[in-house]
């Protein structure tokens, strides 16, 4: 049995080796190279003097090879166009090329037992092609961001991909020239400023606190990488739009207390009598004793739940303006609902006729409705949320 084991475990593992070089060779063969240089490492870094990972030498070479004339002969077709966009695949390439080396030379040398040599691999310092198509890279998107700031005319859109040009340049050239403050300035300019505004089309006064809970800007956590919002207007800004929560109906119930009867019975157990036979006479039991059972009566409660019962409303739209052209953008309906809800109770007649489920309301008592401007402040919660969510899933500007 322990053999039949072992040469099972055996044999998965030969087709499983077998399945890898496969592929391998398939993926060298379809111009995958990447993919079969990454197979080859894989299995050469177990063990590279492993007989069995002979082929993986073999295909590492070629696809080495193979890979570095394609990257080659791309990058002089791309710089025979002198087209600046190249300059980033021109940079990209030259960095593969050398990454591609640096994951070889940990396993270097290694040999060919067929023919007792060192497999090839041309390896070339890239370093210098790196620099220096790193300048022209970088050199490109700074002159695009450059041109797109001082193209701008005043088009954020314009300043905002200035914007993402020069924040590109500043991670792959830290520093490079004035980027930090062509950074600051393109930021500066690409900014939408958002009022955000109350107004109160109803005949009700709103809270003083709801009116101040909903312009707390800093609770709504709004404010992105191009989107500013502010509740108390800056002189010094020019707001690009108005965000307004107009306010158009508030609606607030009646107290109310509704009552309701329950009639709850149930049979108890209360006390004992003795066992009789059919002619009257006292049943005994073996030593002579009267025989006792259980006496059981119905009992019944009146269970009288009161619930305390009042609801405030509120509904209004958003509104999306733009300050430049004074159009209205976007609206959208806005609505909350509160609802204050009390249940108490009381009985008649014998509580334990009661379930659990009923007793614990006997505890509670009639307490004070909210007043009506409590009720209206207390839809702020829900109703703040449904501006955030407004606000945060339709942006002024895409």
């Amino acid at each position: 049995m322990r053999k039949t084991t072992l040469l099972l475990i055996f044999s998965i593992l030969v087709l499983a080796s077998c399945s890898s070089v496969k592929t391998t060779e398939k993926a060298i063969n379809s111009g995958n190279y990447e993919k079969a240089i990454s197979l080859s490492i894989e299995n050469l870094a177990k063990n590279k003097a492993k007989e069995k990972n002979q082929p993986y030498v073999i295909m590492l070479q070629e696809a080495f090879a193979k890979a570095t004339d394609r990257d080659l002969a791309r990058i002089s077709f791309l710089e025979k166009e002198q087209n600046p966009a190249n300059f980033e695949a021109v940079y990209n390439l030259y960095r593969q090329l050398h990454n591609r080396q640096e994951r070889i030379k940990p396993l270097l040398p290694l040999r060919i037992f067929s023919s007792g040599r060192e497999a090839k691999f041309k390896l070339v310092n890239y370093e210098n092609n790196i620099i220096e198509a790193k300048e022209n890279y970088a050199n490109y998107l700074y002159e695009n961001g450059v041109a797109l700031l001082n193209d701008g005319d005043r088009d954020k859109i314009n300043y905002r991909r200035a914007f993402d040009e020069l924040r590109h340049l500043d991670n792959i050239s830290p520093n490079y020239k004035d980027t930090r403050e062509l950074l600051d300035e393109a930021h500066a300019r690409g900014t939408d400023f958002v009022h955000l505004s109350v107004r109160n089309r109803t005949n009700q006064i709103i809270p003083r606190r709801l009116e101040r809970d909903l312009l707390a800007i800093d609770t709504y956590g709004l404010n992105d990488l191009w989107t500013v919002y502010h509740s108390k207007k800056d002189r010094n800004i020019r707001y690009d739009f108005d965000l307004e929560l107009d306010f158009r109906e508030i609606e607030v119930s009646p107290e109310q207390v509704r009552e309701k009867e329950i009639i709850k019975e149930k049979r108890i157990k209360d006390g004992f009598k003795y066992l009789l036979d059919d002619n009257g006479n006292y049943v005994k039991d073996s030593l002579g004793n009267k025989i006792k059972v259980d006496k059981y009566r119905t009992i019944r409660c009146k269970f009288y739940q009161f619930t305390q019962f009042k609801s405030s409303r509120v509904t209004g739209v958003v509104k999306y303006i733009d300050n430049r052209t004074k159009q209205l953008l976007q609206k959208f309906p806005i609505e909350s609902e509160f609802v204050f809800e009390h249940v108490y109770a009381d009985y008649d007649g014998d509580k334990r006729a009661l379930d659990n489920s009923l007793l614990g309301l006997l505890n509670e008592r009639l307490i004070g409705f909210p007043s009506s401007e409590q009720m209206v402040y207390d839809t702020g919660t829900d109703l703040k949320q449904k501006l955030k969510h407004i606000i945060t899933k339709n942006k002024f500007r895409n």
